[in-house]
């Protein structure tokens, strides 16, 4: 918004990625609850090594994905009217991306150990990589990509204020 303040602008920014969050976290929330029950089904016990190690990479990257996408609204909370929303702003948004990082291994991990439980190892190998580059693609390549093209355009046209 081209009139707002900084305490504004600040307030409108943590409530958008309070917004995105949001989104993000109801699915690592399934995520994270689904691989909470696998250890406890009959079949668990006889998985191989390589799936159990697996099932742990995914079941704590959904561990860190949650903690990342909750922390920015916890922190809220204990700092609420303390003036720091800017602060909670900056830090949120690094939270975000790690959120979204844990994320996506925790979904190509998860993959790949349903796959090569079904399967075979070089299937959900392959399954897994085309996962996590189309992930790691859609969700920071393309944005960096818009960043470079908008960087490399300021010094000939003016700039948005959106963030």
């Amino acid at each position: 918004m081209k009139n707002e303040s900084h305490e504004e602008r600040a307030d409108r920014n943590f409530v958008e990625l309070l917004q995105g969050a949001r989104v993000a976290v109801t699915g690592v929330q399934v995520l994270f609850a689904f691989l909470l029950t696998v250890p406890f089904s009959s079949s668990f016990a006889r998985l191989d090594q390589t799936d159990r190690w697996l099932y742990y990479a995914a079941l704590v990257s959904a561990a860190l994905a949650s903690i990342c996408y909750i922390a920015p609204t916890a922190q809220h909370r204990v700092l609420f009217r303390q003036g720091h929303k800017e602060t909670l702003v900056r830090r949120s948004n690094i939270y975000g991306i790690l959120g979204a990082l844990s994320l996506v291994v925790s979904m190509t991990t998860s993959t790949m150990f349903v796959i090569d439980y079904l399967f075979d190892a070089t299937l959900a190998w392959i399954t897994a990589g085309v996962l996590a580059v189309l992930a790691l693609w859609t969700w920071f390549g393309q944005p960096s990509l818009d960043r470079s093209d908008d960087q490399s355009s300021e010094g000939s046209s003016v700039s948005s204020s959106e963030d």
